[in-house]
């Protein structure tokens, strides 16, 4: 699974990167920053546990995308738990499955922690082009046929809206240019 190589790695990307971003974060008061990090850890534990480092990060992406955009709410926790915990109205799975989210494993769960604290401090490096949708790659949801697939990494599939489509309307008219209608 994990080596401490992989978390090394992972740290030293994060410390290339520590210049640019905690975007929306920086407002934070610690406690809410210790509160956001601890929700986007349970997101990559629970969502990507078992993937690459890379799978992981991709995940944390995900979850930070939605954070900023303005068709998603304003913070981690928010967009983890957003959709209530009806089961299968919510965003991340995990979150209304009816199971306990306390992590049960705790190497992962470690990992997850490191992840989630690199991915703030992540700067620009983004391996989902942006993504703010995926699905495991053993299902097809309806919604995706609807998407631009951005990447495939692990055993996800990211994917962004299409850009909308401007609907061109021709109207025929006279020579000389006047509408017929």
């Amino acid at each position: 699974m994990w080596t401490w190589r992989w978390i090394l790695v992972l740290a030293g990307i994060g410390a290339l990167m520590l210049s640019s971003t905690m975007v929306k974060a920086q407002s934070l008061a610690e406690s809410d920053i210790e509160k956001e990090l601890h929700c986007l850890a349970l997101n990559v534990y629970w969502e990507a546990r078992s993937e690459p480092p890379e799978g992981q990060m991709a995940v944390a992406a995900v979850t930070l995308n939605r954070m900023l955009s303005d068709k998603f709410p304003d913070s981690i926790c928010e967009v983890v738990t957003q959709g209530g915990q009806e089961r299968n109205k919510c965003q991340f799975s995990w979150w209304c499955d009816g199971k306990k989210d306390d992590p049960t494993d705790a190497e992962a769960w470690e990992t997850a922690r490191v992840v989630a604290w690199l991915s703030l401090l992540k700067g620009s490096y983004d391996p989902t082009r942006g993504a703010l949708y995926y699905h495991a790659d053993y299902v097809k949801p309806s919604w995706s046929r609807s998407m631009r697939r951005t990447t495939r990494i692990g055993k996800h599939i990211y994917y962004l809206p299409r850009p909308r489509q401007l609907s061109v309307q021709f109207m025929p008219v006279k020579p000389g240019g006047k509408p017929l209608m």
